[in-house]
């Protein structure tokens, strides 16, 4: 049985209520037509519980935009949607085709800030969010009585006399579900080992993100990234109002995880009885980043699951042991759900 608007349906009674199951929920492929967007694909969702999001084929399947029965819920920064095209791979070029939305993913073998690796240059948080998604399919389809919709791809960094690593990503929801999953696997197809580093970039934003936000996340450890940071050590869990001359905040996180080892971070509004559950994997994913940034115009909270503490770029990783490796042939999984959460509900 599947639930959709307060009552528990069969496929059967439901079929009989449509024409079509696009009434109800499924996956749009549209081409944005104006501005630096202009070309990129886009594939709109919507599940009929009040979820829709969008996922961007040609941003290695990351999701923009995250809204719930109208409300915003993602962040979106001010330069918007962007075509990789304009991607500019030096220093903080990064920062000028960053949408926000609610996933820019960072690495694949390099995330945080820019630096020089074994003679290497490497820009803010990789190129992976900038590269399109190939053999793009998506598709919505019965599985007993449960509909699904599921959009799938592979990203592939690559150069000559480089790396060759892969990402395949499939992300599932169901008619009625206010959940996205997340399942990535990264590979290295070349033959000598790789650095890999990865960093999910979730963004969250107004209105779900105000003055009365509150983070509700059990660590093991919880520490300032740097100077600018350890002031707001005792009030991490914390959001305020737009503050003016506000510098970010970063802390390092190390997840506590449940006996299946898996972790948990809730972001929750009272004022809104809304919240956005993160669950993930933490034998995989054992680190998270906050970027705390509640700034005039730059009002965000950012929830970034990592593989390795790497936030001060590969070449600090490589330096302190913490640069993560993978072997010709290899893989590595990665399981996100993001959950809409309505505590009046």
């Amino acid at each position: 049985m599947l639930s959709l608007l307060g009552q528990d349906w069969t496929r059967e009674e439901l079929l009989k209520h449509v024409g079509h199951m696009d009434q109800l929920a499924g996956i749009r492929l549209v081409e944005a037509a104006d501005g630096l967007a202009r070309g990129s694909r886009l594939f709109q969702v919507w599940t009929g519980s009040g979820l829709n999001f969008n996922v961007a084929a040609d941003r290695a399947l990351d999701i923009s935009g995250y809204s719930y029965k109208g409300t915003a819920l993602a962040w979106n920064s001010m330069v918007g949607d962007v075509h990789p095209t304009y991607y500019d791979p030096h220093g903080a070029g990064w920062l000028r085709s960053f949408p926000g939305g609610l996933l820019a993913t960072c690495g694949l073998d390099q995330y945080g800030v820019p630096c020089t690796d074994e003679g290497e240059a490497f820009g803010v948080h990789g190129r992976v969010s900038n590269t399109p998604a190939r053999y793009v399919s998506y598709r919505t389809y019965w599985d007993d009585n449960d509909y699904t919709l599921e959009i799938s791809g592979e990203v592939r960094q690559t150069r000559v006399f480089g790396e060759n690593l892969v990402l395949r990503r499939k992300i599932t929801t169901n008619l009625g579900s206010k959940r996205i999953s997340i399942r990535d696997c990264v590979t290295n197809e070349a033959f000598v080992a790789q650095p890999h580093m990865i960093l999910y970039h979730f963004n969250l934003g107004f209105p779900l993100v105000s003055a009365c936000t509150h983070i509700d996340f059990d660590t093991d450890l919880s520490e300032p990234r740097d100077a600018v940071a350890a002031p707001g050590i005792d009030h991490w869990r914390e959001f305020q109002a737009p503050t003016p001359g506000y510098s970010e905040q970063v802390f390092h996180h190390v997840p506590s995880a449940d006996d299946k080892g898996l972790a948990r971070v809730e972001v929750k509004n009272p004022g809104l009885d809304l919240g956005v559950r993160f669950t993930f994997d933490a034998r995989t994913l054992g680190h998270v980043f906050q970027w705390k940034m509640p700034g005039e115009g730059m009002y965000v909270l950012g929830i970034e699951p990592s593989n390795c503490n790497g936030v001060l770029g590969r070449a600090a990783a490589r330096e302190s042991g913490n640069l993560p490796f993978l072997a010709p042939g290899a893989s590595a999984s990665y399981a996100f759900d993001v959950e809409v959460i309505e505590y009046s509900a």
